[in-house]
């Protein structure tokens, strides 16, 4: 038999989406993952398994070997970097937007701006980018709670339907980037076993096809 395959995938709502694409792959786990409380799984493929985890790990786990590849958003790959990683495939799934945000109608801050988001990295970016100091807090949930509590003026997050931000009279204010669920895979691991990691890709990429397919 073939040396296993694994794959990470990210828990929550970029696994849901991520399922059915695995399925129309071949690539399906043998049982539910949903209701099941393990982290690894076998697939319908002997030479291929699965392991669950939180999108910030995904990264890690890819780059280190491992896991050989990984689903993730985009926003991870931004967060954490992308080295020692290929990008092939958008899968397309999970779509959304990271911007920063804050009070409707407020005035612009002079000087030094406090911004609370889990994404330091980009954060710190984003607003260098800008010419605006930035003192960073990180906080792992409920953003708009922190400009609520006077804890920060702005902050950076990942924006769906908008209608959080909208319910604590919030709104988005500088787009940073559009975000998606995407395919990496561990660079050292393309080199070693290129055929059986192509043969995955093309699997992925025929189900993205016949999912958007008329």
């Amino acid at each position: 038999m073939k040396q296993q395959l694994t794959i990470a995938l990210t828990k929550g709502r970029i696994l849901k989406e991520t399922l059915p694409l695995l399925n129309s792959a071949g690539l399906s786990p043998v049982e539910d993952i949903g209701s099941s409380r393990k982290l690894l799984f076998a697939t319908e493929r002997a030479d291929i398994r699965l392991v669950i985890l939180r999108g910030s790990d995904v990264p890690t786990y890819v780059r280190h070997g491992a896991a050989d590849l990984g689903i993730v958003g985009k926003d991870m790959l931004l967060e954490y970097g992308a080295e020692g990683l290929y990008e092939p495939l958008d899968l397309g799934i999970a779509r959304c937007r990271l911007m920063t945000a804050g009070f409707e109608g407020r005035p612009p801050i002079q000087g030094r701006i406090r911004v609370a988001s889990k994404f330091v990295q980009i954060a710190q970016r984003h607003y260098a980018g800008r010419g605006i100091q930035a003192e960073i807090i990180k906080l792992y949930g409920a953003m708009e709670l922190a400009p609520l509590m006077n804890l920060a003026d702005e902050i950076v997050d990942i924006v769906d339907t908008g209608n959080t931000l909208r319910a604590n009279g919030m709104m988005p204010l500088q787009h940073i980037a559009d975000i998606s669920t995407r395919l990496i895979v561990n660079k050292a691991a393309m080199r070693t076993r290129h055929g059986s990691i192509e043969d995955v890709i093309a699997a992925m990429a025929r189900a993205i096809e016949t999912r958007v397919a008329p």
